[in-house]
């Protein structure tokens, strides 16, 4: 299974941790910065850690934007890592409306909005 990195905005945890949940469920290392991040650890080196070790970075965006400092240095650091090489895919999802970043407009992206489990499963698709 695949090891897959949850880049989100706080505002959304709610449904960033259910779409987690699902995803780990269905058999997929998951990392989640509530669920790695423990008290006292060094948040760079923790994000950087499971960037490193993720094959697919899932992009939430949704009305708040995805343009949070953090939010931003995730998946602009995995899609800098794809162009020069690496064996990582971003692949936006759409939480609660809003627009994907102006640079992955063209990349298809699954709309959990309409309909959560075919959101899903399009997401379960895309990764192997």
């Amino acid at each position: 299974m695949a090891n897959v990195f949850i880049s989100h905005r706080k505002a959304d945890d709610t449904q960033s941790e259910r779409l987690a949940r699902e995803l780990q469920a269905a058999g997929h290392k998951v990392w989640f910065d509530e669920w790695e991040i423990n008290l006292g650890d060094s948040l760079i080196e923790r994000m950087n850690q499971g960037l490193e070790g993720s094959a697919y970075l899932v992009l939430c965006y949704s009305s708040s934007g995805v343009d949070s400092p953090w939010m931003s240095r995730e998946w602009m650091s995995a899609l800098a890592r794809q162009l020069s090489g690496h064996q990582v895919k971003v692949l936006p999802i759409l939480l609660t409306g809003g627009q994907p970043p102006a640079i992955l407009a063209d990349i298809k992206y699954a709309d959990l909005t309409k309909d959560w489990s075919r959101g899903v499963a399009e997401l379960l698709r895309a990764i192997r």
